[in-house]
């Protein structure tokens, strides 16, 4: 007998053919069940689920004789086991192609979906015991929580349908950030992936901008942080006040961010990153876990930049002078004033 085509859930495990898991359908009902047949037939062994034992209590017998199988059960549990047969069949309508990965259980599956633009996109399910009945857990790199509609009717096809339609109204959005993250220097998100919906960008050495984009509409005005030294950064906010007329809504993002803001971002092809990733003046490190050296000092001819945590803790441990949430200091490069907020809990 052909394992494989009398019980097409059962999946080989080994190259010798001699161990078999899935799952078989007793009384409309799927059923766990692992199959140890080495070519050593008294050694044989049949691990099924509780439930499955006491169907067959009338017939273990007759499978001892016949076959000389050893059958164990596995523990009760009072979780409700998912109807493999129907994801199986919900599998083959939407296509075994697009389908990634799936757990032993058919409770975790992974689907992709390829874009127009060449980006691949991973929809995770995890699906519920009382599935359909119950909506799957979706596992998106959506740049916003994936809500798909879902009733008692509803299959695995019609989420990835529903996935793949909010794929496609986000591609303006990451049109727009993979032009900023291939022209400009990005300092912040490390890798970002297509959740993300920030860039922190540098502008020079002593000064950064961050912005966070609408990915709805993504050409309108983002919000803007700037990240630097005083001199530096009252510029930015100038010259950003001054030209807010100038955003065009329907225009490219990165020629408006940086006509509002009069500078030209450093390229790829013009500078290196090292230019704009200084060095903590304090602990000599680029990233201290998740920080970057957002603190410069505000004297022009210094510049020097430091993390957050580490100015509070230099300063803190020299006696200087602290006004409400405020350590007053001297920048421990050239002993020009310095201040830094203390940090918050």
């Amino acid at each position: 007998m052909d394992m494989l085509l009398e019980f097409p859930n059962m999946v080989l495990q080994n190259r010798e053919g001699t161990r078999y898991d899935g799952y078989i359908t007793v009384m409309n009902e799927d059923f766990r069940l692992c199959l140890e047949y080495p070519s050593d037939i008294a050694k044989a062994t049949l691990s099924c689920d509780w439930k499955l034992k006491c169907l067959l209590d009338g017939c273990l017998d007759v499978l001892k004789q016949e076959k000389k199988l050893e059958v164990t059960k596995s523990t009760k549990s009072n979780k409700e086991p998912i109807k493999c047969g129907q994801i199986i069949s919900e599998i083959e309508s939407l296509g075994w192609d697009r389908l990634v990965s799936v757990d032993a259980d058919f409770t975790l599956l992974q689907f992709l979906h390829t874009d127009h633009k060449g980006r691949e996109h991973i929809l995770g399910m995890k699906l519920h015991p009382q599935h359909p009945v119950e909506p799957p857990q979706c596992i998106t790199d959506l740049p916003v929580p994936f809500d798909p509609h879902w009733t008692n009717k509803s299959t695995l096809e019609d989420l990835y349908n529903q996935f793949t339609h909010s794929v496609n109204s986000y591609q303006l959005f990451w049109d727009c950030m993979e032009d900023i993250d291939k022209n400009t220097w990005v300092l912040e998100p490390d890798n970002p992936n297509f959740s993300a919906v920030y860039r922190r960008i540098a502008i020079s050495s002593s000064a950064s901008v961050q912005i966070t984009v609408d990915p709805k509409q993504p050409q309108l005005l983002p919000s803007c942080r700037f990240m630097g030294a005083d001199h530096s950064v009252s510029q930015l906010r100038q010259n950003m006040n001054s030209n807010l007329y100038h955003w065009d809504p329907e225009g490219n993002l990165l020629e408006n961010l940086q006509s509002l803001l009069d500078v030209t971002f450093p390229t790829p092809t013009t500078s290196k990153k090292e230019e704009f990733s200084m060095e903590c003046g304090i602990c000599y490190s680029y990233k201290l876990e998740t920080e970057l050296p957002n603190e410069v000092c505000n004297d022009s001819r210094c510049g020097q930049a430091y993390h957050h945590s580490c100015l509070y803790e230099w300063l803190r441990s020299s006696g200087c002078r602290q006004s409400f949430n405020t350590v007053f200091g001297e920048c421990p490069y050239c002993s020009k004033p310095i201040t830094v907020k203390m940090p918050t809990t």
